[in-house]
């Protein structure tokens, strides 16, 4: 039988490690064994930080439709339960917006919040 030499692949795999490590400090750019350590750790913080995104997102569009809240004279979790009793169906993402760009608008939706509840 003959035997498997794996040279190749090796090289390959180190290759790949090194190119995801380019630009790191010292060593761990240019050594293999540091930068598999470094490029596993920083995965997993990419890994944190994609799920902490949508946290401190979703915080920001809470904080500003409160702030659009205030001005009209009702808190945020009243504003919310207004809605949704009145049925209108609109992310925080857009109400955010809308709070910000469009007062007009938002003091609109705050008046059918107020009524419905």
């Amino acid at each position: 039988m003959a035997r498997v030499k794996r040279a190749m692949m090796t090289r390959k795999r180190r290759k790949k490690v090194l190119k995801l490590a380019k630009g790191y400090f010292g060593a761990k750019g240019t050594h293999f064994k540091m930068a598999k350590q470094a490029v596993m750790k920083s995965g997993n913080y990419a890994y944190i930080g994609r799920k902490q995104r949508k946290r401190d997102f979703r915080r920001l569009w809470i904080t500003r439709i409160s702030a659009g809240c205030h001005n009209n004279g009702i808190n945020y979790s009243q504003f919310m339960n207004g809605l949704k009793k009145a049925g209108i169906n609109l992310n925080r993402k857009m109400l955010s917006e809308l709070a910000i760009h469009d007062e007009a608008a938002f003091s609109a939706l705050v008046e059918q919040a107020k009524a419905a509840r």
